[in-house]
């Protein structure tokens, strides 16, 4: 017996395979430095915690609608409208199990068999995969390094086409950390409204920016909110990546789709989860210190990997936001280590793994083949630590 063709062309993740060869290294007893995370490594606040006993002690443990509480929608409309000027209501937003079930519930939602989604290269790994499983055909458009891997006006009215239905905008970028400026966004902006076409708007690390103020495409003008599908979550803002807790927020149509065909495969998000995900978005009081606390360390840590990275001579991307740094091995393809050959991004990370015990993630799946990812959701000491054995690698590269 077969499995479903849609099963097949699914592609397996780089990044689960280095992160399980890491894992299976510090079990068996070797120390490891992990450049791999994708989630931030602080603890989910106390004040969240505590949200959550208090609803077990309530019996707060039953069936929600589908979409979410009334109590956690309402919240997420004030934080949409206090931070990003967005006017919503509570029937406009669904509650899924963390922002790749918003992704998938969005794409479901759209995407007939066939369909179009422009993704902006590099991407996030799971964009394509997510689209496919949807029937749809993503088309990548190669940004350029000059231009801090965001997408132009001009590049994206270029990959427009007749069978175009959406495109995907992550903002701040995994793998990148780009951050768009408002006129940025604004011109890309213009360009949709002349086409009749989506835009999924992945904002999941909205809150981790450095150097300016995050800003939403779908806020440029009414036409644009109503074709925008606003992806965003509590998971990377407040460390509740285990919580589970992702939101669409769409015009109510395509929210009530999302909505039905949520009820139908997974019913609501974990119940105790929404109750500690209102006190997390309604409490500005701890939230919004616990969040410039991470980000200010997150940021401290950037400067640090940066500036070791330029120690180095690698050549990277600075990042505006996210918790990763984007940093190029072209150079150092064709050298070998202990008879090994590196001949690729998946080389570099496989031998630097297995050579000094530092994982970073090998950029293939994300669509930039000649580069790693290294995460900064790691402490000063491992960061010193794990660039220190990267160089002691580097230093024994040979032609």
């Amino acid at each position: 017996m077969e499995i479903a063709k849609r099963a097949k062309q699914i592609s397996p993740s780089l990044t689960l395979e280095i992160t399980a060869r890491a894992k299976k290294m510090k079990a068996d007893g070797m120390r490891v430095v992990s450049f791999a995370a994708g989630e931030p490594d602080f603890n989910t606040p106390d004040y969240i915690i505590e949200a959550g006993h208090k609803a077990l002690e309530m019996g707060l443990t039953k069936y929600t609608p589908a979409a979410g509480t009334v109590e956690l929608r309402n919240a997420i409309c004030a934080k949409l409208k206090n931070d990003n000027a967005l006017d919503y209501d509570k029937s406009n937003i669904v509650v899924s199990n963390g922002a790749k079930h918003s992704l998938f519930n969005a794409f479901m939602a759209i995407l007939e068999p066939g369909d179009e989604v422009i993704v902006p290269s590099p991407y996030w790994l799971s964009y394509p995969e997510l689209v496919k499983m949807a029937g749809g055909v993503p088309v990548f458009v190669q940004t350029k390094p000059e231009n801090s891997f965001k997408l132009t006006p001009d590049e994206l009215e270029k990959a427009i086409t007749d069978k175009t239905k959406a495109f995907i905008l992550n903002n701040p970028n995994n793998p990148t950390g780009a951050v768009y400026t408002r006129s940025e966004l604004n011109a890309l902006a213009a360009v949709i409204e002349k086409h009749e076409i989506f835009v999924v708007s992945d904002e999941i690390y909205e809150k981790l920016t450095y150097e300016r103020r995050h800003h939403s495409i779908a806020a440029y003008s009414d036409i644009l909110k109503e074709r925008t599908i606003v992806i965003n979550g509590l998971s990377k803002t407040y460390s509740m990546t285990g919580w589970r807790i992702g939101y669409a927020a769409a015009d109510e149509h395509i929210a009530s789709a999302m909505s039905s065909m949520q009820s139908h495969s997974t019913s609501n998000a974990n119940t105790i989860a929404q109750y500690a995900s209102t006190v997390a978005l309604s409490d500005k009081y701890h939230g919004d210190a616990f969040l410039e606390d991470m980000r200010a360390t997150f940021d401290a840590r950037r400067a640090l990997m940066m500036l070791r990275l330029q120690r180095l001579g690698i050549k990277y991307i600075e990042p505006k936001g996210a918790f990763y740094v984007m940093a190029s091995v072209k150079e150092f393809e064709g050298k070998s280590i202990e008879g090994q050959r590196i001949r690729s991004a998946y080389d570099f990370a496989s031998l630097l793994l297995e050579q000094v015990q530092v994982a970073v993630i090998p950029c293939e799946g994300f669509g930039a083949p000649d580069y790693i990812r290294l995460s900064y959701a790691a402490s000063e000491k491992d960061i010193e630590r794990g660039l220190d054995a990267i160089a002691s690698f580097l230093a024994q590269l040979i032609d």
